[in-house]
């Protein structure tokens, strides 16, 4: 009898040591990862990480960056000449030929699509005069974007520099920028692009190395990326209903798994709360604009769980109108901001605007107009 309450107590005292062990966030995601992020692309809330800041070799995701320089270059319809030094170009090719002319937007597609480190080099030779140049735009895009712990050396992300390298988190922000751009989206997203081959009687014809496509049915975009020393990394989009989603994994040896893991829960465990509505504000208290309404130009949607739904506020932040807004006609002016609180801690804001519109004065048509309708109206009524 002793020995069976001895063991009832050793399996209650053990109970009581689980119960209270700390739970991580997110325990439920398991990732073969070294490195990972999931994170919306509105408001760009991480929703899951995993040493997500932590500085990594990043192999052929990299040309990323190198595809939206190419995008926003404004240059896509130029003909292109390869160089020999872009077709000497190790690893993953779409086999360019030297003083081969190509047009710069099937550049970037074979770079999306194929991976071609030779496209890489055409296109960083091309947009920023030389492999080194364009290393400097590279990280000039990405000091604007605010990867802070990354460092561009090439535009294919080949191990040929030392000083190369991102981070899950840093790599998601650039794909946050990068889908901004509806050319982006629409080259991450295709399946299949053909290109002509002046070399040989047919044309390219390029398959997506994004697996997911296939795989996910809500997958919308990525890049693969894959040497040696990075092993594999991965950066894929997904959407679902209202919702757009944005995958990282760094070294992970089931990236596809992992990001259908992280996409799931993402998907399953958030909804895109609309905190505010495009339109005219109704604020009370509102000493300085109380002749001509305040309005917002962009809904506010924000990624919250059943949970955090009501713990979200929002709060008014207005500006004391400067002495020429009155002189000014028709002027549209910043009048402050609304920010979105989730827990008492700030997460996103958005401008509240003001418009401004002044009585004109009446010329002498105007008065002579007003007259004759005063006495039209009298005798028709009366």
């Amino acid at each position: 009898m002793r020995m069976i309450r001895k063991q009832i107590v050793f399996l209650l005292l053990i109970t009581l040591v689980f119960v209270n062990i700390p739970q991580k966030v997110d325990a439920s995601i398991g990732v073969s990862a070294a490195s990972a992020v999931l994170i919306e692309q509105e408001s760009g809330r991480i929703l899951f990480e995993k040493e997500a800041h932590t500085k990594r070799r990043i192999a052929s995701i990299t040309k990323i960056m190198t595809a939206i320089l190419a995008i926003e270059s404004g240059k896509l319809d130029r003909t292109v000449t390869v160089s020999d030094r872009a077709v000497r170009a190790e690893g993953s090719s779409v086999y360019l030929k030297p003083g081969q002319k190509i047009k710069l937007e099937d550049l970037v597609y074979g770079l999306m699509l194929r991976s071609g480190n030779d496209t890489a080099v055409a296109i960083a030779e091309y947009v920023g005069g030389s492999v080194e140049g364009f290393a400097y735009l590279m990280n000039q895009k990405a000091k604007e974007i605010g990867m802070v712990n990354t460092h561009f050396a090439n535009p294919h992300g080949l191990d040929d520099h030392e000083n190369h390298y991102s981070t899950a988190y840093d790599m998601a922000l650039l794909t946050r920028y990068a889908m901004e751009n509806k050319t982006y989206q629409k080259i991450s997203g295709t399946k299949v692009h053909r290109a002509p081959n002046p070399n040989e009687a047919w044309d390219y014809k390029w398959n997506n190395k994004n697996r997911l496509l296939n795989l996910y049915k809500y997958c919308t975009g990525g890049k693969t990326g894959f040497t040696k020393r990075a092993k594999r990394t991965l950066v894929t989009t997904a959407t679902k209903g209202d919702m757009d989603l944005i995958a990282v994994t760094l070294n992970a040896p089931d990236d596809w798994n992992d990001h259908i893991s992280m996409y799931e829960y993402g998907f399953q465990q958030y909804d895109m709360a609309e905190v505010l509505s495009t339109g005219k504000l109704d604020l009370e208290k509102n000493k300085y604009y109380k002749k001509n309404p305040l309005y917002i130009k962009k809904s506010i949607l924000y990624p919250a769980t059943s949970k955090e739904m009501g713990l979200i506020t929002v709060k008014y932040k207005l500006y004391k109108p400067e002495k020429n807004w009155k002189v000014t006609r028709k002027s549209e002016r910043v009048a402050g901001k609304a920010i979105v609180y989730l827990d008492g801690r700030a997460v996103q804001d958005t401008p509240i605007f003001y418009q401004n519109n002044p009585e004109k004065k009446k010329g002498f048509f105007n008065f002579m107009k007003d007259i004759f309708l005063s006495i039209m109206g009298v005798k028709l009524n009366g």
